[in-house]
């Protein structure tokens, strides 16, 4: 199945480069570009890509506005594509927030190509892209910072079972499923059905937002 995706960024030159690397793979198709947020979101009305690679800092309307936007949609609109950020810093604020609003992941601008194509496939697939180099320490940073958010996500974990809440620590650890299967001595299958139970009961849509909501909760401590 062919993956659609646009690109949305500020940069012609960065545009240009990104979509003819895109476009040279048998599996994806770049539909369309865009120079800031506002005309990315209209873009994707129209053209229903399953990615949006994002740029974070643009003029009219920030990557941060756009994702919001096209991941918490008005009445009638149904389509709600993966969106995947870019950004020139591995520590940003707005990377973090955009995470909190559903965003799949973020990649460095400067990423090795082979990068940018394996991040398009990985969120296309439904996964997250979760660097743990960078981005559990993103989170964590944020979380220290930010302890009187935890109310309601801690009341929030009442809901899993204690099975389910063993398998939420691992993710937001950055474990893959085999690794959690492993650790718990469950078959991969099993724990691929914990996290779509976890996914479903907090109403989160990807490992994305479950390590941010672990974090937030206090479920996982900054620095354990």
């Amino acid at each position: 199945m062919t993956t659609r995706v646009i690109i949305v960024d500020d940069q012609a030159m960065v545009r240009a480069g990104f979509a003819a690397l895109l476009a040279a793979q048998s599996d994806i198709d770049v539909v369309g570009e865009a120079p800031d947020g506002a005309q990315g979101v209209e873009l994707s009305r129209r053209t229903h890509p399953d990615v949006v690679l994002m740029d974070v800092r643009m003029p009219e309307m920030d990557g941060l506005t756009a994702a919001r936007h096209l991941l918490a949609p008005p009445s009638g609109v149904t389509h709600r594509p993966r969106v995947l950020m870019l950004t020139t810093f591995d520590v940003d604020d707005y990377v973090y927030e955009a995470l909190r609003a559903g965003a799949s992941g973020f990649l460095l601008k400067d990423a090795p190509p082979a990068d940018l194509i394996a991040a398009v496939r990985v969120v296309a697939s439904g996964d997250a892209l979760l660097a743990p180099s960078v981005t559990r320490r993103l989170i964590a940073d944020f979380a220290r910072q930010r302890p009187a958010a935890r109310g309601k996500p801690a009341l929030r974990l009442k809901s899993l079972t204690e099975r389910e809440t063993e398998v939420l620590t691992l993710v937001a650890r950055g474990r893959s499923n085999a690794e959690i299967a492993e650790t718990l001595v469950l078959a991969e299958q099993t724990v691929k059905t914990h996290v779509s139970r976890v996914f479903t009961k907090l109403d989160l849509r990807d490992r994305a937002q479950a390590v941010v909501f672990a974090y937030e909760s206090g479920l996982v401590v900054p620095g354990e």
